[in-house]
């Protein structure tokens, strides 16, 4: 029998206990791992492991695509209509929004972000994200295509089935409203991996799922390293889609064994290194901030950070005087995340801490110059880097690949052409930015970024509306809004023949 996970919290911003069912969740119950896997779970605050949970194989992987494949002809699918799908889903926000306190708690605990942040963003987006979602279900629709008197052709848009999907730890609840939301919306089952580091709330959100009434198999979280639960459900024959998000690298894993197993649909979420211009009439003060959060906020380890930015000539001092004030200030907020206080927290793992602190050594060995941080922050426990600027030329590899930690490159250009192909020089398309009181020039140059997503005068917003993803390498497919539920439908062509005879 799973083991269940007990943890009294007594913080500043949160106090109260929590418990948490460490198995597997495969057709609506708590099982343990046929081969008897577990995995350790770290708080990078302090750099001790917490608790384990279950760590799935490929054998469960089945199991639970069995289960997740019967519910989808039984209970689910064209068997459930959408009213009720959103239902559901209305249900189950609103179980989280009653719990989000102890889900905030959660979320802070295993990934190190600062519980005002998990609360009042994370928590809060897929609440509203699944509520959006909620609302789809039941519009989801073909049209009728005139053609001649004698036909009636029409197209259904129809749920591929079972449906993989691999979320990431830096957001981990807000991923899983990503997926879900859309995916259940237009009637398909579920088998869902979280990260192996951050599977904390994801195994609390199965109880909301019971509690939501939601059949059994139409959600089975696996928890499992990416190797063996994750390459599963890649090379799975009965998963008909998967969907990814987090590195490019496995990015391209996920799409090879998709590939070579049964050619199923395959949406990527993958990395970036997101440009930010900034031109000489912008609003300093405003471009600061924003940028600043876009780089800064959970730790830098955003997909889509402002990790660089580019600076025309006129106000690159201005700039680099201010954004360099602003980042030291973050060092007096630097600490635990339970303080209601602070602004910054830890790395989430010693992996993705020595990561970073890879890239900051070539820098320096490549000549950067460091305006701020570039250093582990503190003597103590925990997995803490220094918010951290440096300048240096728009080739070097800290420039150039992404680094997943609070590390800004700034480029100095000078004309409006410059700045446009030095943003553009990147294998990652995933997000930019643009700040200027020209309107006109903001938009012209918006139109000539290549990204998924662009930003004018702003960054980092995000709408449950507004679809997000990545062009070139990072990634293909959108998430959120109209465009998501296209990620998980297929559409049939229907020809009614009213009148013509052979």
């Amino acid at each position: 029998m799973p083991q269940v996970f007990t943890y009294t919290f007594d913080t500043p911003t949160f106090k109260g206990t929590t418990k948490v069912n460490t198995g597997l969740f495969i057709n609506g119950k708590f099982v343990d791992p046929i081969e008897g896997g577990s995995i350790e779970v770290t708080n990078p605050a302090t750099a001790k492991v917490i608790t384990s949970v279950a760590g799935g194989s490929k054998k469960d992987v089945d199991i639970a695509v069995k289960a997740a494949k019967e519910a989808y002809k039984k209970s689910w699918g064209l068997k459930c209509p959408g009213a009720q799908r959103g239902r559901y889903l209305s249900k189950l926000a609103d179980l989280v929004e009653q719990n989000i306190d102890e889900m905030a708690a959660l979320e802070t605990l295993n990934v190190g972000k600062p519980f005002t942040v998990a609360r009042n963003n994370d928590l809060t987006d897929m609440i509203a994200v699944l509520r959006y979602y909620a609302g789809w279900a039941d519009k989801i629709h073909g049209k009728v295509i005139e053609t001649n008197e004698e036909k009636f052709n029409y197209t259904r848009h129809e749920p591929y089935g079972v449906v993989g999907q691999i979320v990431p730890w830096n957001f981990p609840m807000l991923m899983v409203g990503w997926k879900l939301g859309p995916a259940l919306a237009t009637g398909n089952t579920v088998v869902l991996k979280p990260s192996e580091i951050t599977p904390l709330t994801a195994q609390r959100l199965c109880d909301f799922i019971i509690e939501a009434g939601i059949p059994p198999g139409v959600v089975n979280i696996v928890n499992g390293y990416g190797n063996t639960a994750g390459q599963a459900i890649s090379e799975h024959p009965d998963i008909s889609k998967v969907a990814f998000t987090g590195s490019t690298l496995v990015g391209r894993k996920i799409q090879e064994a998709s590939a070579k197993s049964n050619l199923k649909a395959v949406s990527l979420e993958l990395g970036g290194k997101s440009p930010c211009i900034i031109f000489d009439d912008a609003n300093i003060e405003q471009a600061v901030k924003w940028t600043a959060s876009g780089i800064f906020s959970n730790a830098g380890q955003i997909c889509s950070a402002s990790s660089r930015i580019l600076l025309q000539e006129g106000i690159y001092d201005t700039f680099v005087e201010k954004f360099t004030k602003l980042a030291k200030s973050l060092q007096h907020v630097t600490g635990d995340p339970f303080d209601a206080d602070t602004k910054h927290g830890p790395q989430v793992s010693q992996i993705q801490f020595d990561r970073v602190m890879g890239f900051l050594d070539s820098a320096r060995e490549e000549g950067a110059q460091f305006h701020v941080g570039g250093e582990k922050h503190g003597m103590g426990e925990g997995f803490f880097i220094q918010p951290t600027i440096f300048t240096g030329g728009p080739h070097m590899k800290a420039v150039k690949e992404e680094i997943f930690g609070p590390v800004a490159a700034l480029i100095k250009f000078k004309t409006e052409e410059e700045a446009i192909e030095l943003a553009n020089d990147s294998s990652y398309g995933l997000a930019a930015a643009v700040f200027s009181e020209n309107s006109s020039r903001a938009i012209r140059v918006t139109h000539a970024l290549e990204a998924g997503t662009a930003y004018v005068n702003c960054y980092g917003e995000l709408e449950p509306s507004l679809p997000f993803g990545g062009y070139k390498q990072s990634g293909n497919g959108r998430e959120l809004g109209e465009y998501a539920l296209n990620m998980y439908s297929e559409v049939k062509a229907v020809h009614v023949n009213i009148g013509v005879s052979l």
